[in-house]
């Protein structure tokens, strides 16, 4: 059970404070007074924090029942198990706060990309030669190959230029003439749906709508902003 030393603390410092059911105003006389009230201050403020709806009473109950080995309601698995259940809720709970807090940011800062590459995937959809599949995904065929293809958990090798739908270069494998190897299903959503349409030396366009590719959380400092729709062009090598 992973319960961090500062709430172990709190949690013991709760069931003295209860079981004392009282409130005692003494003077600090020395260092440990002064040490002791310290940690009442700080304990208090954790419990605030973290257990606003606990139950005081079935606290002390468990206290008192661990202290003493009698009329235990949970033995050890079961209260580990309670325990780990609830401070996994709390964790992913808070991860979706914080997400959902960072997606609000984005679409403050950056909702205009969004709009933008709406509007460019409206117009692209009717360029000839363009495809649109169920998710959303555009491509355009250059070249059909004639070998086999991948599966999502085939490594490929594949030569890519990736840009921003104005054209701007933001990561290329033929600038550096360096081929990528890769599992399919490792690439961004629409990357790999593409991959999958293709064969061994096919080379395509994909037009990516933002939320086939990092959506509002890109790579923080990256060149590719929140909500960007991207465009590949993108040639399979070899499926291995």
């Amino acid at each position: 059970m992973k319960i961090t030393r500062a709430l172990a603390i709190t949690m013991i410092g709760l069931s003295i404070i209860s079981c004392n059911n009282r409130v005692t105003n003494k003077p600090l006389t020395n260092e440990i007074d002064s040490v002791s009230y310290a940690i009442g201050l700080d304990m208090a403020t954790k419990i605030k924090i973290n257990f606003k709806d606990i139950n005081s009473d079935l606290f002390v109950q468990g206290y008192l029942n661990g202290v003493d080995s009698t009329s235990l309601l949970l033995n050890t698995k079961q209260a580990t198990d309670v325990l780990n259940t609830f401070f996994q809720k709390l964790r992913v709970k808070k991860m979706q706060e914080q997400r959902e807090a960072a997606i609000k940011k984005a679409e403050k800062e950056f909702g205009h990309l969004k709009k933008e590459g709406e509007a460019f995937l409206a117009k692209n959809k009717s360029v000839k030669g363009v495809k649109t599949t169920a998710s959303g995904l555009q491509y355009m065929v250059i070249k059909e190959g004639k070998g086999k293809k991948p599966s999502p958990t085939s490594t490929v090798k594949v030569h890519y230029h990736g840009t921003s739908i104005d054209g701007k270069v933001f990561d290329s494998s033929v600038e550096r003439k360096q081929p990528y190897e890769l599992r399919a299903n490792q690439f961004v959503k629409g990357f790999t749906e593409g991959l999958l349409l293709m064969n061994q030396g096919s080379k395509y366009k994909f037009f990516i709508p933002q939320e086939l590719a990092y959506g509002a959380t890109p790579r923080p400092g990256g060149v590719i902003k929140p909500f960007m729709a991207l465009v590949f062009e993108v040639e399979l090598l070899e499926v291995k």
